[in-house]
């Protein structure tokens, strides 16, 4: 792992929500493509915000309707991202101190891609071991 950085690890492209998108079309997304959350961002592809699952449950609870409000207005915004030269170290370190389960990555300030655990974990363990059906 030592020798890895985002850029070895990282998934693109990426799937990334503008922040006028509408709520509903984030979460079905989401459903259909088996993430937990998604990046925002803005006109120059710069990240501004994250929207998970658990942002859209929060609008639910509050009664908001998803076809009615956007991704700008639920997500969490300032959100933390990773360069594509970080050490996969540093990314695993970051990601357990705040708790994160997927990081975007970016190189000059844009988007180019998400480091989720389950990619490094991919990354990192080779099967001894497999299923046939």
């Amino acid at each position: 792992m030592k020798d890895l950085k985002a850029s070895d690890v990282m998934v693109r492209p990426v799937v990334a929500a503008k922040k006028n998108a509408q709520a509903r079309d984030v979460a079905l997304q989401l459903l259909d493509g088996l993430y937990s959350g998604m990046p925002v961002t803005d006109d120059n592809d710069a990240v501004i915000g994250v929207v998970s699952e658990l942002d859209i449950l929060d609008a639910v609870l509050k009664e908001k309707q998803l076809e009615k409000i956007t991704a700008g207005e639920i997500m969490t915004p300032n959100p933390v991202t990773a360069d594509v030269a970080t050490p996969l170290a540093d990314i695993v370190k970051l990601m357990k101190k705040k708790n994160i389960i997927r990081l975007p990555i970016t190189a000059e300030g844009k988007l180019v891609g998400v480091v989720a655990r389950c990619d490094i974990l991919k990354t990192l363990i080779e099967p001894e071991f497999v299923t046939y059906m």
